[in-house]
């Protein structure tokens, strides 16, 4: 089997967005011998904020393990990042024929190991997984956890493989998933914004709260230029954080004080 040069027109097939690293169609320890499994994992990366810090880790290696040690990574908001087409490091010593190195296809997952996984992020692993079974003839049993071929491993932690399965099942045995429209398709391309942020996207939700009514004249109430120079101030400081944590809990969904693909389309009301 060649490198897998296709990979990034597989992953687009789940509606969330892509990025191609540079180099990956040639990136590898050689072309992958056969694909017969799935093998998903954490990143066990900082905890901090970024969609994918992990990034450098995956393509490059590490000490004593050379990089790519993974064909996937899947980023906090659902951002699949194509890393490399060839044979990667990524399950060594394995439980499972159809799943060590030669034999199947990794997906890192950015996470530290212990923190919640974003909803959207759970999406795109499942949706992920199954296009991937749908492109080389896999059945949804063939998607397998770290941990479950590996005996020394955790990940990707507190996923319910069957379940995460059954979900892989689900999409395989019906349709083709719709794809987003133009909107959904904005919406999921807008970055990250938290603490310490300094653009223009800042601006925007700025002004996406004050339109809400979450931004109570207390706030801009000590700024120069009042409210004008609230609304364009680019910096993402310790105040406006409190305002975001304060519009995720009005609004039901996950308070973490990020404005990211979950907390966007509620703020826009896309």
């Amino acid at each position: 089997m060649p490198y897998l040069t296709q990979l990034a027109d597989v992953a687009r097939r789940t509606g969330h967005p892509v990025t191609e690293v540079a180099g990956w169609k040639t990136r590898g320890h050689g072309p992958q011998p056969e694909v017969q499994g799935l093998v998903c994992h954490h990143t066990a990366g900082p905890a901090g904020g970024g969609d994918y810090p992990s990034l450098a880790v995956v393509r490059d290696g590490r000490p004593g393990l050379a990089g790519p040690l993974s064909q996937f990574g899947l980023g906090r908001s659902g951002r699949i990042y194509v890393i490399a087409a060839g044979r990667c490091w990524h399950n060594a010593p394995s439980t499972s024929p159809l799943h060590d190195n030669s034999s199947s296809l990794g997906i890192e997952a950015e996470n530290s190991g212990g923190q919640p996984w974003p909803e959207v992020q759970r999406e795109a692993y499942v949706r992920l997984c199954a296009e991937l079974c749908r492109e080389f003839g896999l059945a949804a049993s063939r998607v397998k956890g770290h941990k479950e071929v590996n005996t020394a491993k955790p990940d990707p932690h507190s996923i319910n493989m069957n379940d995460f399965r059954a979900a892989v099942a689900a999409i395989i045995g019906g349709t083709t998933p719709p794809q987003p429209s133009w909107t959904e398709k904005i919406v999921r391309e807008l970055p990250m914004i938290g603490l310490g942020d300094d653009n223009q996207d800042v601006k925007t939700v700025r002004g996406c709260l004050f339109a809400r009514g979450q931004v109570p004249a207390a706030a801009y109430a000590s700024v120069p230029n009042g409210l004008r120079g609230w609304l364009e101030t680019a910096l993402c400081d310790a105040g406006l954080v409190t305002l975001i944590r304060n519009f995720q809990q009005a609004q039901g969904i996950g308070v973490d004080g990020i404005v990211g693909p979950v907390t966007w389309p509620t703020l826009l009301r896309v």
